[in-house]
Protein backbone atom coordinates (compact mmCIF):
# COMPACT_ATOMS: atom_id res chain seq x y z
CA UNK A 1 0.00 0.00 0.00
CA UNK A 2 0.83 3.39 -0.92
CA UNK A 3 2.06 5.92 2.28
CA UNK A 4 0.38 9.18 2.07
CA UNK A 5 1.76 10.38 5.61
CA UNK A 6 4.55 9.69 7.43
CA UNK A 7 5.37 10.64 11.26
CA UNK A 8 8.44 10.33 12.78
CA UNK A 9 10.09 10.78 15.76
CA UNK A 10 7.73 13.51 16.74
CA UNK A 11 7.90 15.35 20.09
CA UNK A 12 5.92 18.09 21.24
CA UNK A 13 6.30 20.12 24.74
CA UNK A 14 3.67 22.46 26.64
CA UNK A 15 5.37 25.27 28.63
CA UNK A 16 3.53 25.77 31.89
CA UNK A 17 3.93 27.95 35.12
CA UNK A 18 4.72 24.53 36.59
CA UNK A 19 7.28 23.29 34.21
CA UNK A 20 7.84 22.13 30.86
CA UNK A 21 5.33 19.29 29.85
CA UNK A 22 6.56 16.36 27.99
CA UNK A 23 2.96 15.83 25.91
CA UNK A 24 4.73 13.72 22.92
CA UNK A 25 7.31 11.63 23.12
CA UNK A 26 9.23 10.39 19.99
CA UNK A 27 6.21 8.97 17.87
CA UNK A 28 6.01 7.71 14.81
CA UNK A 29 3.42 5.75 12.69
CA UNK A 30 2.23 6.18 9.20
CA UNK A 31 -0.97 6.00 7.49
CA UNK A 32 -1.85 4.70 3.77
CA UNK A 33 -4.16 5.80 1.05
CA UNK A 34 -7.82 4.56 1.50
CA UNK A 35 -6.98 3.55 5.10
CA UNK A 36 -8.59 4.18 8.91
CA UNK A 37 -5.81 4.22 11.03
CA UNK A 38 -7.39 4.18 15.08
CA UNK A 39 -5.46 6.43 17.63
CA UNK A 40 -6.48 4.73 21.40
CA UNK A 41 -6.11 5.43 24.59
CA UNK A 42 -7.49 7.30 27.29
CA UNK A 43 -7.85 10.98 28.12
CA UNK A 44 -4.58 12.84 28.28
CA UNK A 45 -2.42 9.88 26.40
CA UNK A 46 -1.85 12.43 23.45
CA UNK A 47 -3.93 11.38 20.85
CA UNK A 48 -5.53 14.93 20.32
CA UNK A 49 -1.94 16.96 20.36
CA UNK A 50 -0.60 13.97 17.88
CA UNK A 51 -3.22 14.92 14.88
CA UNK A 52 -3.45 18.76 15.99
CA UNK A 53 0.31 18.95 15.47
CA UNK A 54 0.16 17.18 11.99
CA UNK A 55 -2.00 20.71 10.79
CA UNK A 56 -0.40 23.12 13.45
CA UNK A 57 -3.49 23.70 15.32
CA UNK A 58 -1.86 24.04 18.75
CA UNK A 59 -1.75 26.66 21.00
CA UNK A 60 0.55 29.09 21.79
CA UNK A 61 2.71 27.37 24.74
CA UNK A 62 3.44 24.28 22.54
CA UNK A 63 7.00 23.68 21.42
CA UNK A 64 7.04 21.13 18.36
CA UNK A 65 10.61 19.79 19.50
CA UNK A 66 11.91 17.38 16.92
CA UNK A 67 10.20 15.03 14.17
CA UNK A 68 9.10 14.67 10.75
CA UNK A 69 5.65 14.51 9.15
CA UNK A 70 6.21 13.74 5.20
CA UNK A 71 3.05 14.04 3.55
CA UNK A 72 3.38 13.45 -0.33
CA UNK A 73 7.02 14.08 -0.09
CA UNK A 74 6.38 17.40 1.88
CA UNK A 75 7.59 17.99 5.32
CA UNK A 76 4.71 19.66 7.18
CA UNK A 77 7.28 21.11 9.68
CA UNK A 78 9.03 22.92 7.24
CA UNK A 79 5.66 24.72 5.75
CA UNK A 80 5.24 28.45 5.99
CA UNK A 81 1.80 29.68 7.46
CA UNK A 82 0.66 30.36 4.18
CA UNK A 83 1.59 26.65 2.74
CA UNK A 84 -0.01 25.27 5.74
CA UNK A 85 -3.65 27.27 5.34
CA UNK A 86 -3.64 25.67 1.85
CA UNK A 87 -3.43 22.35 3.47
CA UNK A 88 -5.77 22.65 6.10
CA UNK A 89 -9.24 22.07 5.26
CA UNK A 90 -8.51 21.47 1.35
CA UNK A 91 -6.02 18.05 1.54
CA UNK A 92 -6.15 17.75 5.51
CA UNK A 93 -9.49 18.51 6.99
CA UNK A 94 -10.58 17.85 10.72
CA UNK A 95 -13.65 16.75 12.10
CA UNK A 96 -13.89 17.95 16.04
CA UNK A 97 -15.53 16.19 18.67
CA UNK A 98 -18.81 18.84 19.58
CA UNK A 99 -20.33 20.01 16.92
CA UNK A 100 -21.62 23.04 18.73
CA UNK A 101 -18.49 24.57 19.13
CA UNK A 102 -17.54 24.01 15.27
CA UNK A 103 -20.24 25.63 14.12
CA UNK A 104 -21.20 29.34 14.41
CA UNK A 105 -24.04 30.00 15.77
CA UNK A 106 -24.74 33.28 13.37
CA UNK A 107 -24.47 31.68 10.25
CA UNK A 108 -26.67 29.38 7.94
CA UNK A 109 -24.94 25.76 7.42
CA UNK A 110 -24.92 26.31 3.78
CA UNK A 111 -22.54 28.80 3.96
CA UNK A 112 -20.31 26.90 6.57
CA UNK A 113 -20.12 23.99 4.74
CA UNK A 114 -19.09 25.99 1.76
CA UNK A 115 -16.92 28.23 3.21
CA UNK A 116 -13.70 25.53 2.57
CA UNK A 117 -14.31 26.32 -0.83
CA UNK A 118 -14.34 30.20 -0.99
CA UNK A 119 -10.98 29.73 0.74
CA UNK A 120 -9.10 27.44 -1.16
CA UNK A 121 -11.09 27.43 -4.60
CA UNK A 122 -11.39 30.36 -6.69
CA UNK A 123 -15.61 28.88 -7.41
CA UNK A 124 -18.99 31.59 -7.40
CA UNK A 125 -21.32 31.64 -4.93
CA UNK A 126 -23.76 29.65 -6.99
CA UNK A 127 -21.37 26.74 -7.68
CA UNK A 128 -20.22 26.73 -4.08
CA UNK A 129 -23.87 26.33 -2.86
CA UNK A 130 -24.64 23.98 -5.33
CA UNK A 131 -21.91 21.75 -3.79
CA UNK A 132 -22.68 22.95 -0.18
CA UNK A 133 -26.57 21.38 -0.56
CA UNK A 134 -24.70 17.97 -2.73
CA UNK A 135 -22.59 17.35 0.34
CA UNK A 136 -25.32 17.63 2.80
CA UNK A 137 -27.35 15.18 0.70
CA UNK A 138 -24.30 13.10 0.69
CA UNK A 139 -23.87 13.11 4.91
CA UNK A 140 -27.87 12.29 5.04
CA UNK A 141 -29.07 15.70 5.97
CA UNK A 142 -33.01 15.27 5.48
CA UNK A 143 -34.53 18.01 3.25
CA UNK A 144 -31.43 19.28 2.71
CA UNK A 145 -32.53 21.91 -0.18
CA UNK A 146 -35.51 23.17 2.74
CA UNK A 147 -32.58 23.23 5.70
CA UNK A 148 -29.57 24.65 3.78
CA UNK A 149 -30.89 28.11 5.67
CA UNK A 150 -31.00 27.02 9.06
CA UNK A 151 -28.93 27.78 11.96
CA UNK A 152 -27.21 25.14 13.98
CA UNK A 153 -29.63 25.34 16.91
CA UNK A 154 -32.27 23.93 14.54
CA UNK A 155 -30.67 20.87 14.15
CA UNK A 156 -30.36 17.32 16.45
CA UNK A 157 -26.76 16.55 17.82
CA UNK A 158 -26.63 13.87 15.19
CA UNK A 159 -27.85 16.19 12.58
CA UNK A 160 -25.30 18.74 14.12
CA UNK A 161 -22.31 15.74 13.60
CA UNK A 162 -23.21 15.31 10.31
CA UNK A 163 -23.16 18.93 8.84
CA UNK A 164 -19.43 19.14 10.38
CA UNK A 165 -18.03 15.95 8.54
CA UNK A 166 -19.90 18.21 5.25
CA UNK A 167 -17.98 20.82 6.28
CA UNK A 168 -14.27 18.31 6.38
CA UNK A 169 -15.13 16.36 3.18
CA UNK A 170 -16.98 19.26 0.59
CA UNK A 171 -13.51 20.64 -0.80
CA UNK A 172 -12.25 16.18 -1.32
CA UNK A 173 -9.44 15.99 1.31
CA UNK A 174 -6.43 13.39 0.88
CA UNK A 175 -6.62 12.73 4.66
CA UNK A 176 -9.54 13.50 7.47
CA UNK A 177 -9.02 13.55 10.83
CA UNK A 178 -12.20 12.67 13.42
CA UNK A 179 -10.74 13.60 16.47
CA UNK A 180 -13.59 11.75 18.89
CA UNK A 181 -16.71 12.83 16.70
CA UNK A 182 -18.45 9.80 18.25
CA UNK A 183 -18.38 10.60 21.64
CA UNK A 184 -21.10 13.13 22.62
CA UNK A 185 -23.66 11.02 20.90
CA UNK A 186 -25.85 8.05 21.62
CA UNK A 187 -24.99 4.96 20.70
CA UNK A 188 -27.26 5.06 18.00
CA UNK A 189 -26.52 7.47 16.07
CA UNK A 190 -22.74 6.79 17.05
CA UNK A 191 -23.12 3.35 14.87
CA UNK A 192 -25.07 5.93 11.92
CA UNK A 193 -22.22 8.72 12.00
CA UNK A 194 -19.36 5.25 12.05
CA UNK A 195 -21.32 3.81 9.09
CA UNK A 196 -21.95 7.28 7.18
CA UNK A 197 -17.56 7.48 7.35
CA UNK A 198 -16.91 3.96 5.95
CA UNK A 199 -19.32 4.32 3.21
CA UNK A 200 -17.59 8.12 2.24
CA UNK A 201 -14.28 6.65 2.18
CA UNK A 202 -15.50 4.02 0.25
CA UNK A 203 -16.77 6.02 -2.13
CA UNK A 204 -13.33 8.61 -2.05
CA UNK A 205 -10.51 6.80 -1.12
CA UNK A 206 -9.91 8.82 1.19
CA UNK A 207 -7.22 8.16 3.95
CA UNK A 208 -8.91 8.79 7.49
CA UNK A 209 -7.27 9.15 11.36
CA UNK A 210 -9.85 7.92 13.55
CA UNK A 211 -9.27 9.30 17.45
CA UNK A 212 -11.30 7.59 20.22
CA UNK A 213 -10.51 5.77 23.77
CA UNK A 214 -13.91 3.89 22.76
CA UNK A 215 -12.73 0.21 21.88
CA UNK A 216 -16.36 -1.12 20.32
CA UNK A 217 -15.60 1.83 17.66
CA UNK A 218 -12.53 1.18 16.85
CA UNK A 219 -13.71 -2.60 15.37
CA UNK A 220 -16.12 -1.26 13.64
CA UNK A 221 -14.12 1.26 11.47
CA UNK A 222 -9.90 0.61 11.71
CA UNK A 223 -8.23 -0.87 9.77
CA UNK A 224 -4.74 -0.43 11.81
CA UNK A 225 -4.85 0.81 15.31
CA UNK A 226 -1.73 2.30 17.63
CA UNK A 227 -2.27 2.42 21.21
CA UNK A 228 -0.75 5.36 22.76
CA UNK A 229 0.22 6.16 26.72
CA UNK A 230 1.76 8.54 28.10
CA UNK A 231 2.94 10.19 25.05
CA UNK A 232 3.91 7.35 23.54
CA UNK A 233 2.55 4.85 21.02
CA UNK A 234 2.90 1.30 23.01
CA UNK A 235 1.27 -1.21 20.73
CA UNK A 236 0.39 -1.04 17.06
CA UNK A 237 -0.72 -3.53 14.82
CA UNK A 238 -3.95 -4.48 12.60
CA UNK A 239 -7.25 -4.93 14.03
CA UNK A 240 -7.30 -7.86 14.21
CA UNK A 241 -4.23 -7.99 15.97
CA UNK A 242 -5.08 -5.85 18.47
CA UNK A 243 -8.32 -7.36 19.51
CA UNK A 244 -7.59 -10.98 18.74
CA UNK A 245 -3.82 -11.29 20.03
CA UNK A 246 -2.82 -7.92 21.66
CA UNK A 247 0.47 -8.08 23.93
CA UNK A 248 0.78 -4.75 26.07
CA UNK A 249 -0.60 -4.78 29.69
CA UNK A 250 -2.07 -1.26 28.88
CA UNK A 251 -3.98 -2.58 25.71
CA UNK A 252 -5.02 -5.99 27.63
CA UNK A 253 -6.25 -3.19 30.25
CA UNK A 254 -8.26 -1.08 28.09
CA UNK A 255 -10.12 -4.14 26.41
CA UNK A 256 -10.92 -5.16 30.04
CA UNK A 257 -12.20 -2.30 31.41
CA UNK A 258 -15.14 -2.06 28.01
CA UNK A 259 -18.48 -2.79 29.47
CA UNK A 260 -20.19 -6.16 27.91
CA UNK A 261 -24.09 -6.72 27.51
CA UNK A 262 -23.54 -9.67 29.67
CA UNK A 263 -21.75 -8.08 32.76
CA UNK A 264 -23.15 -9.10 35.99
CA UNK A 265 -20.96 -7.06 38.22
CA UNK A 266 -21.57 -3.80 39.64
CA UNK A 267 -18.65 -1.86 38.42
CA UNK A 268 -16.77 -1.95 35.75
CA UNK A 269 -13.09 -3.27 35.87
CA UNK A 270 -10.43 -0.48 35.55
CA UNK A 271 -6.68 0.24 35.06
CA UNK A 272 -5.99 0.89 39.01
CA UNK A 273 -3.55 4.34 39.13
CA UNK A 274 -2.84 7.54 37.53
CA UNK A 275 -1.02 8.14 33.82
CA UNK A 276 2.38 9.53 35.19
CA UNK A 277 3.73 13.22 35.66
CA UNK A 278 5.10 14.24 32.48
CA UNK A 279 6.66 17.21 33.43
CA UNK A 280 8.85 14.24 34.89
CA UNK A 281 8.79 11.13 32.92
CA UNK A 282 9.63 8.06 34.33
CA UNK A 283 13.19 7.14 33.04
CA UNK A 284 11.66 3.45 32.17
CA UNK A 285 8.75 2.30 31.26
CA UNK A 286 5.66 5.14 31.98
CA UNK A 287 3.39 2.07 32.59
CA UNK A 288 5.38 0.04 35.19
CA UNK A 289 3.88 2.30 37.90
CA UNK A 290 -0.04 1.10 37.26
CA UNK A 291 1.62 -2.50 35.89
CA UNK A 292 0.82 -5.62 37.94
CA UNK A 293 3.27 -7.46 35.80
CA UNK A 294 6.03 -5.14 35.67
CA UNK A 295 9.57 -6.53 35.55
CA UNK A 296 12.87 -5.07 37.52
CA UNK A 297 13.91 -3.43 34.18
CA UNK A 298 11.02 -1.57 33.56
CA UNK A 299 11.44 0.93 36.37
CA UNK A 300 14.51 1.84 34.71
CA UNK A 301 14.35 1.46 30.90
CA UNK A 302 12.60 2.07 28.37
CA UNK A 303 11.42 -0.86 26.60
CA UNK A 304 11.77 -0.77 22.83
CA UNK A 305 9.49 -2.16 19.90
CA UNK A 306 9.73 -5.74 20.16
CA UNK A 307 7.78 -7.62 16.95
CA UNK A 308 5.20 -9.67 17.31
CA UNK A 309 4.20 -10.36 13.63
CA UNK A 310 4.57 -8.84 10.44
CA UNK A 311 3.21 -4.98 11.50
CA UNK A 312 2.06 -6.15 14.60
CA UNK A 313 4.68 -4.33 17.31
CA UNK A 314 4.79 -4.00 21.12
CA UNK A 315 6.84 -1.75 23.65
CA UNK A 316 7.32 -3.81 26.45
CA UNK A 317 9.74 -5.71 28.51
CA UNK A 318 7.26 -8.98 28.74
CA UNK A 319 8.43 -9.84 25.15
CA UNK A 320 11.84 -9.83 25.67
CA UNK A 321 13.23 -13.43 25.33
CA UNK A 322 14.65 -13.39 28.63
CA UNK A 323 11.38 -12.21 30.31
CA UNK A 324 9.48 -14.72 32.04
CA UNK A 325 6.47 -15.73 30.06
CA UNK A 326 3.43 -13.94 30.72
CA UNK A 327 -0.54 -14.15 29.50
CA UNK A 328 -3.19 -12.34 30.37
CA UNK A 329 -5.93 -13.93 33.18
CA UNK A 330 -8.64 -15.72 31.80
CA UNK A 331 -11.17 -13.48 32.44
CA UNK A 332 -9.39 -10.62 30.29
CA UNK A 333 -8.62 -13.81 27.67
CA UNK A 334 -12.45 -14.57 27.57
CA UNK A 335 -12.94 -10.66 26.89
CA UNK A 336 -10.77 -10.87 23.77
CA UNK A 337 -13.00 -13.57 22.59
CA UNK A 338 -16.55 -11.61 22.89
CA UNK A 339 -14.30 -8.69 21.22
CA UNK A 340 -13.12 -11.02 18.56
CA UNK A 341 -16.75 -11.70 17.59
CA UNK A 342 -17.17 -7.95 17.62
CA UNK A 343 -14.73 -7.69 15.38
CA UNK A 344 -15.83 -10.59 12.78
CA UNK A 345 -19.43 -9.51 12.81
CA UNK A 346 -18.67 -5.65 12.04
CA UNK A 347 -16.01 -7.65 9.05
CA UNK A 348 -19.22 -9.35 7.58
CA UNK A 349 -21.37 -6.61 7.67
CA UNK A 350 -18.88 -4.69 5.87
Amino acid sequence: MTKILDVQNLKVDFSTYNGVVHAIRNVSFHLNEGETLALVGESGSGKSITVRTLIQLLANNANIVDGTIDFQGKDLLKSSRKEMNNIRGHDISMIFQDPMTSLDPTMPIWKQVAEPLFLHSKISKSEAKSKALKVLKKVGIPNAEERMKDYPHQFSGGQRQRIVIAMAIVDDPKILIADEPTTALDVTVQAQIVDLLKDLQKETNTSIIFITHDLGVVAGIADRVAVMYAGKIVEYGNVDDIFYNPRHPYTWGLLDSMPTIDLKKDRLNTIPGTPPDLINPPDGDAFSARNKYALEVDRKEQPPFFKVTDGHYAATWLLDKRAPKVTPPESIQERFKKFAKIVGDENARS
